[in-house]
């Protein structure tokens, strides 16, 4: 009974999609994919105007639905649910990017108050890939945590919904990151690490 409430907004044809697809049909998946991915595709980068970005958030969208398949809750149409989902991809990567763009600024007020001296400045390309060899040597989830929160700028909540772990745990991550970076990277300001993870990506 509740299976057919569930459905009961949707057309035959999405109805048809939606049971084969909760089922683990990959041909329905197909099909709602060669339907909307291009859509979403020309929806998504007529607002950002980055096509890398835009195929990325294409990619995650479907990930999203066939991971999540079991429990997708569609009341109007795949359309609509779909668009949905691009909306919020949309959002993510603003926030992100404001987040970016935030540290970028301190960061360049930092490196304007350094030594013209070449030999005194910080090499950031390699600061950059320090950074990434350590996190990298987190343990799997701990690298999740730490990139979701500094490159992508969401926040703990987000952070512990996604991965279905508690805010605590979440918190504890971060932690165990930072210090590891703080200790790996001793020779550094820690200032300027600080500042540089939230702006690489």
């Amino acid at each position: 009974m509740a299976e057919r409430t569930f459905i009961m907004n949707l057309d035959s044809e999405d109805s048809r999609l939606l049971i084969a697809l909760q089922n683990g049909d990959t041909d329905a998946f197909d099909s709602i994919y060669h339907r909307m991915a291009g859509k979403l595709l020309q929806y998504i980068h007529s607002r950002i105007h980055n096509k890398e970005y835009s195929e990325e958030m294409v990619q995650e969208i479907f990930v999203s639905l066939w991971v999540r398949r079991q429990e997708i809750d569609i009341h109007s149409s795949i359309d609509a649910y779909l668009y949905a989902a691009a909306k919020y991809q949309l959002l993510s990567y603003i926030r992100a990017e404001n987040v970016r763009h935030k540290y970028a600024e301190h960061f360049a007020i930092f490196a304007s108050m350094q030594s013209e001296n070449t030999e005194e400045l910080i090499n950031l390309t390699d600061l950059k890939t320090a950074i990434e060899e350590h996190v990298s040597q987190l343990p799997p989830k701990c690298q999740q945590v730490f990139r979701l929160s500094r490159y992508s700028g969401k926040t703990i909540p987000e952070i512990a919904q996604e991965m279905s772990i508690s805010t605590r745990t979440v918190e504890n991550y971060i932690t165990q990151a930072l210090r590891h970076l703080r200790q790996a990277l001793s020779h550094y300001p820690w200032i300027v690490v600080l500042m540089f993870v939230h702006v690489i990506r």
